[in-house]
């Protein structure tokens, strides 16, 4: 860090940052300390349950931005079309254009399901419970829960490959076709 840390506050974007880029397994406490700027001592103050507990303060954040920046807005008594593309549109910021992990997805992968399982099938769901509504006022019916499961995994899988290829174009298109079969009658991968 380029400043001296005087709050844990401080520490959880960089944490997020070391978790994206190596994993659960490789964030070891030198990684971490190393990126923080901060001793392994200052790091358990802040941290008194060590690497598990920065990992849940980092999904702490992740999940509160969720909440007020996609999940509650999904939800507000505007137009449909307005909120899925709002939706759309907060998703690309957080994610910048693909360069970004989602780490509730990398946390559902490894040893780390374990500890954090139980929380990132809640993220999901929470997602795809205010996405559905939105979708059934679009027009698809019957089809909007697994529509919105289709467009929670898309953008998913859009990460993946975004970051697999170092093609964040890519996941701007998954996310624009994506986004017209939300707004069309279709679903995602059917020419209209």
């Amino acid at each position: 860090m380029s400043r001296a840390t005087t709050d844990r506050r401080d520490v959880v974007p960089v944490l997020a940052g070391v978790f994206g880029d190596h994993g659960w397994n490789g964030s070891s406490l030198s990684v971490i300390s190393s990126r923080t700027g901060l001793g392994k001592g200052s790091l358990y103050h802040y941290f008194p349950r060590g690497k598990t507990e920065m990992a849940e303060a980092v999904l702490d954040d992740v999940e509160a931005w969720f909440q007020v920046n996609v999940f509650t807005p999904l939800q507000a008594a505007t137009d449909a079309r307005a909120r899925s593309s709002d939706m759309f549109a907060q998703t690309l910021k957080y994610f910048q254009s693909g360069r970004r992990v989602c780490l509730f997805g990398a946390f559902s992968l490894g040893v780390e399901r374990a500890l954090f399982g139980t929380r990132v099938a809640k993220y999901f769901t929470d997602w795809i419970d205010a996405l559905t509504p939105v979708l059934r006022q679009l027009g698809h019916g019957d089809d909007s829960r697994g529509l919105a499961e289709e467009i929670v995994a898309g953008i998913q899988g859009a990460l993946v490959l975004a970051r697999a290829s170092d093609d964040g174009r890519s996941f701007e298109r998954v996310l624009s076709r994506l986004e017209s079969a939300a707004l069309g009658a279709g679903t995602p991968g059917v020419a209209r």
